[in-house]
């Protein structure tokens, strides 16, 4: 209890209080545009975070971390342009809610679902964050590898009403696309063509804002020759009658699969939102209306890549190891400030460690309050006519990709992505899988590799007990979606070659 107090008498102070609205709104400002990640903005206010305690600058970058990754899905539900890589899975459902005249209550479910994982999450974080470090440095290359092509098997499942061969066709594109890049084990550049640019591989932030942003913005364009633009409705804020049985479940559920996730390094809130929405999806006893509008879709997405988040800092605090990018940039952070993350951090820095843990809490609260008051602030934003707002995400766009790296490279690769996405939708290629082919691939090639360079070329590695239980899972999980889909197929009523022509 003694760090609990510590932690409480470091936060009452008034120059660490301001920094968590203060943060909330930034964030939120910088995840709602599409390219300006929470990474990115945390990076951006770096150097204003020096000239800080370590405390105050760290609840600072905490509460961009925590409203950015909330207002990803702004723009995810209201133009298909996730606003972070963590907001890609909310797009399945949360952009044809938003075409449906739902876009209010896609964007509340969203802010609920965020605050609750994310609360729930730091609970969690706080109480076990070094039991479960244990249990993630235990994790070998062997286990990882398993995890990787257990994600990898969502792509069965996330095809829509697309046949799975256009899905895994769609993923072995984004697996062509990791493969661009200095090779992660010998260090020999791949696909680069004697390219420089490309011979460092191509940035998820602008593959990902081109691939949804983009593309999108053409098929809109598409769509509005010789059509007469109409204003779309926006419809209730609210959640719903009996919005806590029907999203209750997949909200828990959703939470527990993005922090058990996120305690994986590199793994991340996209991964465990794309995973919580596949199992919401393959449990669900009516998965019909996944993918054109399914509020529980939404409600598992946010709630699990927020709570990832919050899962992704257990290995950072605890033993020194950056769960995802943006841990990273915490780490960084800390270690220019003079302390050193580890399993000494809890005993050295109890009021820092504990102090952040009160504040990231506060900062969810204030997520809740700014995130309803300016709601109708938010979904404004489709009420921009058509030949506005798509010219203006591109522009959007072009901005976002480049503030990456100040690189004009990144802004034609997200221009070639955005060409490809197009291209896909028009063929019928669902694009999510391509997206989690590039997140994954480089996790399951990397740790495939040193499993048979430390097997000396054998796979008795993948007889080990829990590497050889998350692979079955993964065969099980296609076998599954498989019949799923070959039974829906024989259920769809056939039509008589006669009642063609009829």
């Amino acid at each position: 209890m003694s760090g609990w107090s510590d932690g409480f008498v470091a936060i009452a102070s008034w120059d660490v209080l301001i920094m968590i609205p203060l943060g909330v709104l930034l964030g939120i400002a910088i995840g709602a545009v599409p390219g300006l990640s929470a990474t990115v903005g945390m990076a951006l206010f770096l150097p204003f975070a020096f000239s800080l305690d370590p405390l105050t600058g760290l609840v600072l970058l905490l509460g961009i971390y925590n409203g950015a990754c909330y207002s990803g899905a702004i723009p995810a539900v209201l133009i298909r342009t996730p606003g972070t890589p963590s907001s890609a899975a909310t797009t399945l459902d949360g952009y044809p809610m938003g075409q449906t005249g739902r876009a209010g209550q896609a964007l509340t479910i969203s802010l609920v679902a965020s605050v609750i994982g994310g609360l729930v999450g730091t609970i969690l974080l706080a109480l076990f964050a070094p039991v479960l470090a244990d249990y993630a440095l235990n994790f070998g290359s062997g286990e990882y590898f398993a995890i990787a092509v257990l994600a990898l098997t969502i792509i069965a499942s996330i095809s829509g009403e697309a046949p799975i061969s256009k899905g895994f066709v769609s993923a072995l594109l984004g697996l062509l696309i990791v493969f661009i890049g200095f090779d992660p084990i010998a260090g020999f550049p791949r696909f680069s063509f004697g390219s420089t640019q490309l011979s460092g591989g191509i940035e998820i932030i602008p593959l990902l804002v081109g691939i949804f942003g983009v593309a999108e913005a053409l098929n809109q364009l598409e769509r509005m020759r010789g059509t007469k633009t109409r204003k779309q409705s926006i419809g209730s804020f609210g959640l719903g009658k009996g919005w806590l049985k029907r999203l209750g479940p997949t909200v828990g559920g959703s939470t527990g699969i993005g922090f058990v996730t996120g305690l994986l390094p590199g793994v991340g809130g996209d991964v465990g939102g794309f995973m919580a929405y596949n199992e919401t999806k393959r449990f669900a006893k009516d998965s019909s209306q996944f993918g054109k509008g399914d509020p529980r879709g939404v409600a598992a997405a946010e709630s699990a890549n927020n709570a990832s988040n919050m899962g992704s800092l257990v290995p950072t605090f605890a033993l020194g190891i950056p769960g995802n990018t943006q841990a990273a940039v915490l780490l960084g952070a800390l270690i220019i400030a003079g302390v050193q993350p580890g399993p000494g951090l809890f005993e050295s820095n109890p009021e820092l460690i504990y102090g952040s843990f009160v504040a990231m809490t506060l900062a969810y609260v204030c997520l809740l309050v700014i995130g309803l008051a300016g709601i109708k602030l938010w979904v404004r934003v489709i009420q921009i006519p058509p030949g506005y707002l798509w010219p203006l995400v591109i522009v959007f766009s072009v901005v976002g990709s480049y503030a990456v790296r100040t690189n004009v490279f990144d802004v034609i690769v997200m221009l070639a992505a955005g060409l490809l996405g197009y291209l896909l939708t028009k063929g019928g290629y669902p694009v999510a899988p391509l997206l989690i082919a590039v997140i994954v691939g480089p996790l399951a090639e990397e740790n495939f590799r040193r499993s048979m360079i430390n097997s000396d070329g054998s796979l008795s590695w993948m007889l080990q007990p829990l590497t050889a239980a998350i692979l079955a899972l993964a065969l099980a999980s296609i076998v599954y979606s498989l019949v799923r889909q070959r039974r829906a197929a024989n259920s769809r009523p056939k039509v008589a070659a006669g009642d063609l022509h009829a």
